[in-house]
């Protein structure tokens, strides 16, 4: 039987033409969107009921920025390592970066577990050598998990908090985790992206435990039943698609970040825009960060 094709297309929310949009949030505190464009370093917010959009220049490239208590705070993965980001002043305090890194790793994905502990991943900034890994951050411990990869995406914690969730991009495998506390299973492989599907690039998982994988390359976005099997397939008008997170009032519209890296503006001119479709499934708020140093 064929996979389900998405009934609604996505349409764009905000023309920002990121150059490498990423890890889109929805803050349930404030009604706003919050993401970052990577290779023109910025924190982005958005408030889809007054349409105003505010843009933070940054001097470094920066892959997520985390919702903290202080909705004025996130925790953000920089380039050199992660820091906490005043939201209005620019300021910033270092905190922690993973040992060893190489000069030419960033942190890339990033997500808030329902533990309150971040949870990243690093990466070659070239997207050659397998030097970045897995991590999680509680504020006062660093553990690493999951192996080597040169280009990494999730770790995304289910809500039950005992599934974890990677992603080894340049392989194009989706792997799942147990989860027990802090004590992470052996990665097992769960969805091998197939030829002409692109990469694996951000997921976001609904209320129904399925996965919402970004293709990179792919010019669509898959919805994955939690055996690995294809249940539906939602096309988004430009190729690479990189992030996605359910938002709006009752959490059902999705919320998509895309790249114009290296884009014809003639042949995808939406390339680098944020998108939003509807649907029928529910997702979930974003965690805050609860660990200490912000």
């Amino acid at each position: 039987m064929s996979p389900i094709v998405h009934p609604h297309t996505p349409r764009v929310a905000v023309a920002c033409g990121c150059e490498l949009g990423e890890e889109i949030l929805w803050d349930a505190r404030s009604g706003t969107l919050v993401w970052v464009d990577i290779e023109n370093p910025a924190v982005w917010r958005h408030d889809p009921e007054t349409d105003e959009t505010h843009r933070l220049p940054l001097d470094e490239k920066l892959s997520f920025a985390l919702l903290t208590p202080d909705p004025q705070r996130v925790i953000a993965g920089f380039k050199s390592g992660v820091a906490c980001l005043d939201l209005e002043s620019g300021a910033r305090t270092d905190l922690v970066r993973p040992e060893p890194y190489p000069p030419g790793n960033r942190l890339n994905s990033g997500n808030v577990g329902p533990d309150g502990a971040l949870w990243f991943g690093s990466m070659d900034d070239g997207e050659t050598e397998p030097t970045g890994g897995f991590h999680r951050w509680d504020g006062e411990r660093l553990l690493d998990f999951g192996g080597s990869a040169a280009v990494t995406n999730g770790p995304v914690v289910s809500p039950d908090g005992h599934r974890l969730y990677t992603i080894d991009t340049g392989n194009g495998v989706v792997r799942v985790h147990d989860l027990d506390g802090t004590r992470v299973g052996e990665p097992r492989p769960l969805i091998t992206f197939e030829p002409g599907w692109g990469k694996p690039d951000g997921l976001t998982l609904d209320a129904d435990g399925y996965l919402w994988i970004c293709h990179y390359a792919g010019s669509r976005i898959t919805r994955f039943a939690p055996d690995g099997q294809v249940e539906r397939i939602l096309p988004v008008p430009t190729a690479l698609v990189t992030k996605c997170a359910f938002g709006g009032a009752d959490l059902s519209t999705l919320y998509i970040t895309t790249c114009r890296r290296g884009r014809d503006p003639a042949l995808d001119p939406m390339a680098g825009h944020v998108f939003r479709v509807e649907t029928e499934f529910r997702g979930f708020p974003a965690n805050i960060y609860r660990g200490i140093g912000t």
